[in-house]
C-alpha cells in the first residue's frame, strides 16, 4: 500500500509540535490569526508560498524540509542545494579554506549535517594515528570515529565524558532536524561498549566546556572545541555544515601543537 502524502497543514503541525508551540504560540510569532493559522493547518485554508515561508521561519525548519512543504502546497522548491565543487559555490568553498587553513596550528574540521566529513585542517590528520582505516573510509563519519573502540574512543583519557557530551549534542540535532539518519546514527553510537569511568578526576574548564582529552603517544592532549554554522546561508548545503574547531586546553597542549605544526610546514 502506498502511504498517503502528508499535505501542507500535516507538515506545519507537526514542525510546530516539535518546537513545543501552541497555534497561539506561533500565530504571535508569525503575526497572523490563530483562527487563520488553524484553518492551514487543518486544510481548510491553502497558505500563499510566503506564509509557508513565514511559517517556516518561525519554526526554524531545515531548507530541506521547507522545499518538501513548499512542494506539498503545490509551489516549486525555492532553496537550492549545490555541492562545494559546484562554481556557484567557490565563494564559499574559499572561505571555508581561509578558516580551516588560519587555525592551524589547532585542529579544525567541516561536517555536513549527517557528521561526515567534508573538509579538515592539517592538524586533524596527526590525532588520527592509529585508527583502524575502515573508520576512515569515504564518508567518514566523525561521531562514529570519535566514539568507536577502533576509532578515537580507545585513547580518549574522559571517554565517558566526552561520549555523553557527543551524544546529547546528535540527540539535540536529531530532535531539531527529524532526519531519520542522525537518528539511526544516535541508536549505533548508543550500542557502543560504555568506556569504564576515568581514574582521575574530570579537567574544571569552569562548566563553560566538556575538554577532549586524547593521548598521542605518550602525550595527553586536551581540548576545547567551539562550533560555528552559516546562519544566513540560502543552500542547503551550506545551511547543513558545521564548522568544528579545537582549541588547547593547556599550555602542554599548545606546544604540542605548535611542534606537529612545525613538524608539517617547510622549513
Amino acid at each position: 500500500m502506498l502511504a498517503t502524502p502528508r499535505s501542507v497543514g500535516d507538515h506545519l503541525r507537526q514542525w510546530r509540535q516539535r518546537r513545543r508551540m501552541s497555534q497561539l504560540d506561533l500565530a504571535l510569532e508569525a503575526e497572523i490569526s490563530t483562527r487563520h493559522l488553524s484553518f492551514v493547518e487543518t486544510g481548510r485554508a491553502q497558505p500563499s508560498r510566503e506564509m509557508i515561508l513565514r511559517l517556516a521561519e518561525q519554526l526554524d525548519v531545515p531548507l530541506r524540509e521547507r522545499n518538501v512543504i513548499l512542494v506539498a502546497a503545490g509551489f516549486a522548491p525555492v532553496f537550492r542545494e549545490r555541492g562545494l565543487d559546484d562554481p556557484a559555490m567557490a565563494a564559499a568553498r574559499r572561505a571555508v579554506d581561509v578558516i580551516l587553513a588560519g587555525h592551524e596550528p589547532y585542529p579544525a574540521l567541516v561536517v555536513d549535517q549527517g557528521w561526515n566529513l567534508v573538509a579538515a585542517n592539517r592538524m586533524v590528520a596527526p590525532l588520527l594515528e592509529g585508527v583502524d582505516p575502515g573508520l576512515l573510509a569515504l564518508p567518514t563519519n566523525v561521531v562514529r570515529l570519535s566514539l568507536h573502540p577502533r576509532g578515537l574512543g580507545s585513547r580518549t583519557v574522559n571517554a565517558g565524558e566526552w561520549r555523553g557530551h557527543i551524544l546529547e549534542r546528535l540527540r539535540r540535532q536529531a530532535e531539531l532536524t527529524a532526519d531519520p539518519a542522525l537518528l539511526a546514527l544516535l541508536d549505533e553510537v548508543k550500542a557502543y561498549p560504555v568506556p569504564p569511568a576515568p581514574d582521575r578526576r574530570p579537567e574544571d574548564l569552569g562548566g563553560v566546556a566538556i575538554p577532549f582529552q586524547l593521548m598521542l603517544g605518550d602525550r595527553m592532549l586536551s581540548f576545547f572545541s567551539t562550533t560555528t554554522v552559516f546562519g544566513t546561508a540560502v543552500d542547503i548545503t551550506l545551511s547543513e555544515l558545521t564548522l568544528e574547531t579545537f582549541f588547547p586546553a593547556d599550555a602542554a597542549t599548545a606546544e604540542a601543537l605548535r611542534e606537529a605544526h612545525a613538524a608539517l610546514s617547510p622549513a
